[in-house]
């Protein structure tokens, strides 16, 4: 399976329950300076397609909002709200809790390829992760980054370990190592892990190289779900 495969590549010491994080000055002004002109320059560049996309959710669902945002969780614990393309229903979370024995991977994460709550529009943004592009407006903020860990919900930080925790240490992101590494096929273990290689290890030119992969994926017949 590919997730066994990803959590043979990785060494990692479980016992460690602290790491180095890159925290120079010049790398943290580096990386935030392409923050500021990468989200806006796609928030520019991209303003025909959320213009599209608006339309599309309105048609299929009159009544429901255009954008989804959802509390999360960021950088040392801090709360932000993420904002999202709505690709579900507008009761998707009322519908979760009768959905959680369906999940179809591990740990504190909810997976479901199949899920009922996505609707026709939202299978297609979310195969090629366009619902995630009003995230940029999260970067521009300064709550994410475009590379970094994904911010986790409130109930899934619930039942982190101390150890999965320092995925909290850095500021969260659009896209990071776990997203092209094969997400749809990677569980909660191997995702945590993949985070934590991508924190000891980040770098502008590793940013730089996973931004690079991720617009390539995108634009594979098999994105996300």
């Amino acid at each position: 399976m590919k997730s066994e495969a990803v959590a043979r590549s990785i060494q990692v010491e479980h016992s460690q329950r602290s790491i180095a994080v890159n925290d120079s000055i010049f790398y943290l002004a580096a990386k935030r300076t392409l923050d500021i002109l990468g989200s806006l320059l796609g928030l520019i560049c991209l303003s025909w397609l959320f213009i599209i996309v608006a339309i599309l959710i309105k048609l299929e669902d009159p009544k429901g909002p255009v954008i989804f945002k959802q509390l999360r969780v960021g950088k040392n614990g801090k709360q932000f709200y993420m904002y999202k393309f709505r690709s579900m229903v507008t009761n998707a979370e009322e519908m979760l809790e009768s959905l959680l024995h369906l999940n179809e991977t591990t740990g504190a994460m909810f997976k479901m390829k199949e899920d009922p709550r996505v609707t026709r529009i939202g299978k297609f943004i979310r195969k090629t992760s366009i619902d995630e592009l009003p995230q940029l407006w999260n970067v521009l903020k300064g709550d994410m980054s475009l590379v970094g860990p994904r911010p986790p919900l409130p109930r899934e930080v619930a039942h982190y370990t101390e150890y999965d925790k320092q995925r909290l240490l850095v500021m969260p992101g659009c896209t990071g190592l776990w997203q092209v590494s094969g997400r749809n096929d990677v569980g909660f273990r191997e995702m945590v892990e993949l985070d934590l290689q991508y924190i000891r290890n980040r770098s502008l030119l590793y940013d730089v190289k996973i931004i690079l992969q991720t617009i390539k994926i995108m634009f594979k017949p098999n994105g996300a779900y």
